[in-house]
This record gives structure tokens, C-alpha cells and sequence, in this order.
């Protein structure tokens, strides 16, 4: 069983995920297929098929989280060293080629979002970041050609 890293955030952001799956939309759903149920003849009944299919995501979807949650390593941020790249650090990097400057906190890959600034530890960037240091060259072979990072500062 493989563990899986996760800031605090994160964790409480499934956990509440989890908890609205299974006291929200649950019983909602549930109670749609009852609905649906008393309309009579099930087999051309679409708010039947439409409230069961409903049903097997929500079931898949805790299902899911409840393993990520039970297989997750917790990371607290606050702890981090300063002196080089590790899961939850926040950075700086400049783009070598076009001199844009980006800030990134590497997260688990269930809490990535590129437009939150938050990358995955497992993404191609933040694979080639990990254990670098301030000042170092990052070189990455993304799908569009090769990228040249420079580490800025360890936020």
C-alpha cells in the first residue's frame, strides 16, 4: 500500500468532500430514486436511470476518497526545511527563456491546480525541482520542447 503526501489543506479539503458525499448527496439521491420509483414502470423511467447512474458515481466517489484518505501522509508545511526543494515548499522560478517569473507550492497530486499555483510533486516540473536549491538550473523536457528554470528563492 503506497502513501501518498498531502498538506494539511488538502487532507481537510477531501475529508469535507467525503462528509458533504455522504450526508448531502447521498440521501438526496436516495431519496430521487424513490421518487423516481413511484412514477411506476422502471424500464422506460429515464429519472430512474438518470438518479441510479447518479448513485454509482456518488458510491465510486467516496469509495475513492475514503482510500486516498486512509493511504494519506500528511505533510505539515510549516516544518519544512528552507535550504532545498521538498513536498509543500512554495517557490519562485524564472522562465530562462522568456524571463517570466512564476511561483509554485509543490502538493500531492490530488490537490494540484495549476491556476491556484499548486503542482503536482509527480508532475514533470516539480519531479525535476525536488531537492534543488536556490540559485540552481532546472532543465525540463516538456511536450513542447525543452523549458530552462532558474530557482529564485525557496518561499
Amino acid at each position: 500500500m503506497e502513501r501518498v503526501p498531502i498538506t494539511k489543506d488538502g487532507y481537510e479539503k477531501l475529508k469535507s468532500e467525503l462528509a458533504y458525499l455522504k450526508s448531502v448527496e447521498r440521501p438526496q439521491n436516495i431519496k430521487a430514486i424513490e421518487e423516481a420509483r413511484a412514477h411506476g414502470d422502471l424500464s422506460e423511467n429515464a429519472e430512474f436511470e438518470a438518479a441510479k447512474d447518479r448513485q454509482g458515481f456518488i458510491e465510486m466517489r467516496i469509495s475513492e476518497l475514503e482510500y486516498k484518505l486512509a493511504n494519506a501522509d500528511i505533510i505539515d508545511t510549516d516544518e519544512l526545511p528552507k535550504d532545498r526543494v521538498v513536498f509543500g515548499c512554495r517557490v519562485a522560478l524564472e522562465n530562462l527563456d522568456n524571463s517570466k517569473s512564476v511561483k509554485y507550492q509543490l502538493v500531492g497530486p490530488d490537490e494540484s491546480d495549476i491556476e491556484q499555483g499548486r503542482i503536482s510533486v509527480t508532475s514533470p516540473l516539480g519531479k525535476a525541482i525536488l531537492g534543488k536549491k536556490t540559485g540552481d538550473e532546472i532543465v525540463l523536457q516538456a511536450p513542447g520542447g525543452k523549458r530552462c528554470y532558474e530557482l529564485v528563492e525557496i518561499l
